[in-house]
This record gives C-alpha cells, sequence and structure tokens, in this order.
C-alpha cells in the first residue's frame, strides 16, 4: 500500500457512492449553487448560536449522503471528521447524531483530505465496509474564534480570506461504481516564518507545493496524469506563490490545470478578497462541484490538495509563526486502473 515515502495507494479501489452539501446564503449567490443538495436562507438556520447552526449543516450534510446510498444509517461503520471550532465540538456534537463510531480530525481547512484519506486506508485493509466522512465550517462562528465578531466591522487587509458556511460529507465503500479513491499523500508541516493570520493562502502555498512534490515523486508521474490539480484553499495570493515554488523546482504544471476551491465557490464581485477558505470549502467544492464534473464524463482524474493553517488565537497572540499543511487525495473515474 505504501509507494515512495509519503504515499497509500489503495488496491482495492474504496468507492465514494454519494455525498452530501450544505450552504447558508452567501454560499447560494456564489457561482456554483447547484453544487448544493441544500441551502438556507439565513446563517442561524433556526439555532441559538453560530456553532449549532454550524452542527446541523454537517448534520444534514450526513443524512443527505445516507438517504442517497442503498444503506441504512445503522451500516455506516465509522464517521471521520472535524472543523476549526473549538476542540471541534460542532462535529463531535453533530457525531451523536449521526450515531456511529467516531474518529475526530483535525488539519484546520485540510481537514476534508485528511478525514477522507483516512476513510479509504480503513476501507482498502478491510476494517469497514463504509464510512462517512466530512468537514464544516461557518463564518460567523470562525471569525468569532480567529478574528473579530462581524459585529466589530474590523476591516481585513486584502489578503484575508472569506470563511465558507456550509458542510460536505462522502460516504466510502468497499464496492461501488466510482468514483474511486486511488492514493493519498500525506503532508508534513511546512512553516515559512510567516506570523500574519491574515495572510493563510501566502503561509500555505510552500505546503501545497511540497506535497504535490512528494505525490508526483512518489507515484513517478507528472502533473500531465491529472486533468486537474486542485488546491483547497489558497485563494489568489497563495495559489501564485505555490505556482512559483513548483516551477523553482520544475514541475511544470500548467496554470490551466491548477485550479483552487477557494476560487471556484464564490463569484467576481462578492467581497471575499483573496477568496474563500475555511473545511467546508475543499469539502463542498470537491464533492458538490468536481464530483459531478466527473460524473458527468468532463473529469477523469482528479488530485484534490487541501491546504491547512494550523495556528489557534493563542499561537498568534503569543507571535508564533504558522504551521501549514497539505494532504492530497486523488479520485478517478470509472473502470480506469492505476
Amino acid at each position: 500500500m505504501l509507494i515512495g515515502h509519503r504515499t497509500w495507494q489503495f488496491i482495492n479501489r474504496p468507492s465514494i457512492i454519494t455525498t452530501g452539501t450544505v450552504g447558508g446564503p452567501f454560499e447560494a449567490n456564489g457561482k456554483i449553487p447547484e453544487a448544493f443538495d441544500t441551502l438556507h436562507e439565513d446563517m442561524w438556520i433556526n439555532q441559538d448560536s453560530f456553532e449549532k447552526a454550524q452542527q446541523k449543516m454537517l448534520e444534514e450534510a450526513c443524512q443527505i449522503a445516507i438517504k442517497k446510498s442503498p444503506i441504512e444509517k445503522e451500516n455506516v461503520g465509522f464517521f471521520l471528521g472535524g472543523d476549526l471550532i473549538n476542540q471541534i465540538t460542532p462535529t463531535s456534537f453533530a457525531a451523536k447524531t449521526v450515531g456511529s463510531p467516531y474518529l475526530g480530525v483535525f488539519s484546520a481547512c485540510a481537514t476534508s483530505m485528511e478525514s477522507l484519506a483516512l476513510a479509504a486506508t480503513i476501507i482498502n485493509s478491510g476494517g469497514a465496509d463504509y464510512i462517512l466522512t466530512g468537514a464544516s465550517s461557518h463564518n460567523a462562528a470562525a471569525e468569532k474564534q480567529f478574528r473579530y465578531p462581524t459585529e466589530y466591522g474590523g476591516q481585513k487587509p486584502p489578503t484575508a480570506q472569506w470563511t465558507v458556511t456550509g458542510a460536505g460529507c462522502a460516504l466510502v465503500a468497499k464496492q461501488g461504481n466510482g468514483p474511486y479513491v486511488t492514493s493519498a499523500t500525506i503532508g508534513k508541516i511546512v512553516d515559512m516564518g510567516m506570523t500574519d493570520p491574515f495572510n493563510m493562502g501566502g503561509a500555505m502555498a510552500a505546503a501545497a507545493a511540497d506535497t504535490i512534490e512528494a505525490h508526483l515523486q512518489d507515484k513517478k508521474i507528472d502533473p500531465s496524469y491529472y486533468d486537474l490539480i486542485i488546491t483547497g484553499d489558497l485563494g489568489h495570493i497563495g495559489r501564485e506563490v505555490s505556482l512559483d515554488y513548483m516551477h523553482e523546482r520544475n514541475i511544470d504544471i500548467n496554470p490551466d490545470q491548477y485550479v483552487d476551491c477557494g476560487l471556484t465557490i464564490y463569484r467576481e464581485g462578492q467581497p471575499v478578497l483573496a477568496g474563500a477558505s475555511g473545511p467546508a470549502c475543499s469539502a463542498i467544492v470537491t464533492y458538490g462541484h468536481f464530483l459531478k464534473q466527473m460524473a458527468e464524463g468532463k473529469l477523469k482524474r482528479i488530485l484534490i490538495v487541501a491546504t491547512g493553517s494550523l495556528h489557534s488565537p493563542l499561537s498568534v497572540n503569543q507571535k508564533d509563526p504558522i504551521p501549514c499543511i497539505a494532504h492530497a487525495v486523488s479520485i478517478e473515474s470509472g473502470s480506469d486502473n492505476e
């Protein structure tokens, strides 16, 4: 299963059999509203806190994925997921509703692909027949914890990004008709010494380049193997910086082939500054948008490289540099074999 130093190859080809995606009103006005199974008209979602609203969205995404599938809730072997909020409480509280054995994970905005990689590993090794995996975020909850409550009205620099309100889940199975999770490359901490929490894209760029380089080397392929190489939430700034890093390493990625979830979810004119962010960003765009394109035959092979900025309010206040990570998962359609 291990190839190279950091890549797992899944010879049993775990299949993503269904997905569930949920968003808020800002996402409904974005560029890909068709990527969502459910869109809410307000940020509160009939809850009395933004954190509970985030929990509710994750519960809904899980329920949607199960409802679309041929199995019952009781057949789910494990639930893997995480988020940004203190001790990943929205995910842990949602796990009560899901009711399956639960593994909470945290890689900030890279959580979606960390949980998918772990789910595929468990399925591939025979540890479960069905695993539900997902990630969520809420703009107002994240602002309150990491920056300022939205009521404060603090201005942000152009390097800042907009946290997605939503949740995305996938049901991964031992058998299915695809798309298939074919490999995963686990990221390592890359610390560029940056301390500005309003420039997460710039901080995460090197981690994305490092994981992409490792994935290509471990699998002995070049970027043209994939129709798209998709980063999680680098935004405008991080995307350009990561391209520079890769060109320095002689990794020849066509800019048209290199896309970012944080630049996919919102339309031009929405006030998102450098782009979108949040664990839900890569989860929703992957499960709701790109997998739909695979089902339509528009894409055959994609590499999702979710990026995470692993700072906390405490580390920022103590002026610590921001450690970053990126986890990559390859997803392939149909009957193609590696």
